[in-house]
């Protein structure tokens, strides 16, 4: 039990009807990246708030450094040295980046007085080896997502952690950035720190980890040595079923141009000229700042639009106004789902029918009846899980809150042109397999889809056509057969 930093014996934790754990082992070594994998709702996160001191467990036993414990708090455990760089970050906005990376453990001269200069010249120094060239004085509120999620980790770093968790950390960064950090993660490894590190993207599974556990619905599935599992085996245990087809792209008639852009520029995409055609899936790939979350927005008359026009339908939008895209037959599914998609203190049926809610006008108002129909229809025909309709929508996995706003778009009754912005961005395996269905059958249907992303492999599965951004502009065009990682990489650096 000495050679590991922290063992998991028998875990369970159960909520008021909920056995959120049920014993549960788990194990992390020094010098070690054990991955921790499974669905959403399989216990990642209960896990990790057990070791954090975020939660007692109900049952079973915890040893850290060999010796049992029991953390009372997340301060008891980050003295410990036990750090959670979570997937939701938790910075202070409108402090700078020194004084988040030290806000816990700020050094102090003999008179208890904080040491400004040493704070911001151990910052520099720090900022220097997570590879990020901001000054320390900068306001984090004034970083972009992806520094602010390295940030985060050099906070980790900071306090020398003996143990370091990382909830999907690569969510936000670009390819060069996630290299960076790779780089970080073994330099740790080096020094003998444990990592636990939790993501659904199982590429950086099979190169970063030594060793992976599965948990599924609550419980543990098993620890494998990552040289003896593929990831066929791995997705099996995850999902408990063999999920053969992840990109099940069967593919639609590709009809007449659906929609046709030309000349759109703003502030941040310049000269953008495309076309999509019905019933094709049309992808916009490129590097972290590239301009395709800024791109859609502009389509949909989000972000202001200087010149050019953007047809749908034969009809020629007015600049800058979301309802003329909505009535033009344009639906969105935009990047951040927690802050821009989801209304989180609301149910499904509201989040899902908050956009077309005059459908269902009659005589005096809104037929509910008609609205609850094609709320649970929908759910019916998008394998939503919820208990009901009216449960928060908060309350639900990531996954199904994203099929919960592809629906909102599906209920149009004149879907033209469906946008969606990275469309599995911390989804687990079998929800992905089951957006891509949903796409596909998308443009069996007849709907151009237009899918901006920075999965290469989803894009370079799912899509008919890909164009290349590069610092806001078109800098390839792709088809299918011609496209690969290489060849989009090089054309967005």
């Amino acid at each position: 039990m000495s050679e590991t930093l922290l063992e998991i014996k028998d875990v369970s934790k159960f909520f008021p009807g909920v056995r959120a754990l049920d014993h549960v082992d788990f194990d992390l070594r020094p010098g070690e990246v054990h991955a921790l994998v499974g669905e959403n709702g399989a216990g990642k996160s209960t896990l990790i708030k057990i070791v954090s001191g975020l939660y007692t467990p109900t049952e079973g036993k915890m040893f850290f450094g060999g010796k049992e414990c029991s953390f009372e708090s997340p301060h008891e455990a980050i003295m410990q040295g036990v750090s959670v760089i979570y997937q939701e970050l938790n910075l202070v906005p409108h402090m700078s980046i020194a004084e988040n990376i030290y806000f816990s453990h700020l050094p102090m001269n003999k008179m208890g007085i904080v040491n400004k200069k040493k704070v911001f010249d151990d910052t520099r120094e720090l900022l220097d080896y997570m590879g990020l060239k901001e000054n320390p004085r900068t306001k984090v509120n004034a970083l972009p997502v992806a520094r602010q999620q390295l940030v985060e980790i050099a906070k980790a770093v900071s306090m020398d952690s003996k143990i370091i968790i990382m909830d999907e950390p690569t969510s936000a960064l670009s390819p060069t950035e996630i290299d960076n950090l790779f780089r970080i993660i073994r330099d740790l490894k080096q020094k003998g720190h444990g990592i636990v590190y939790v993501s659904h993207k199982l590429e950086e599974i099979f190169e970063l980890a030594e060793r992976i556990t599965v948990l599924r619905d609550g419980q543990y599935v098993d620890t494998v040595n990552t040289p003896d599992v593929d990831a066929g085996k791995l997705i099996a245990m995850m999902v408990g079923r063999e999920v053969k087809d992840l990109y099940p792209k069967v593919g639609g008639t590709i009809g007449d141009v659906v929609m046709q852009v030309e000349h759109l520029t703003n502030d941040i995409v310049k000269d953008i000229s495309f076309y999509v055609r019905s019933g094709e899936i049309v992808g916009f790939s490129g590097l972290m700042g590239a301009g395709r979350t800024e791109l859609g927005r502009a389509l949909i008359g989000a972000d202001p639009r200087f010149e050019g026009t953007v047809t749908v339908g034969g009809e020629v939008l007015l600049p800058n106004s979301t309802e003329a895209s909505q009535k033009a037959g344009i639906g969105y599914v935009p990047e951040n789902r927690k802050e821009q998609g989801i209304f989180a203190a609301a149910d499904v049926k509201f989040n899902m029918t908050i956009s077309t809610i005059k459908n269902f006008s009659a005589k005096i108002g809104i037929s509910k009846s008609k609205e609850v129909e094609k709320v649970n229809e929908m759910v019916g025909k998008l394998g939503i899980k919820t208990p009901t309709i009216m449960q928060l929508i908060q309350k639900l996995s990531g996954g199904n809150q994203q099929k919960v706003i592809l629906a909102r778009s599906l209920i149009k009754e004149d879907l033209k042109v469906l946008i969606i912005d990275e469309p599995t961005r911390g989804i687990d395996i079998g929800a992905k397999a089951e957006i891509y269905s949903i796409l596909d059958q998308l443009a069996q249907a007849g709907v151009g889809v237009v899918m901006m992303s920075s999965e290469m492999p989803e894009i370079l599965s799912m899509c008919d056509r890909i164009y290349v951004m590069k610092h806001g502009r078109i800098s390839g065009e792709l088809t299918c057969d011609e496209a690969t990682q290489e060849r989009l990489l090089q054309r967005a650096i």
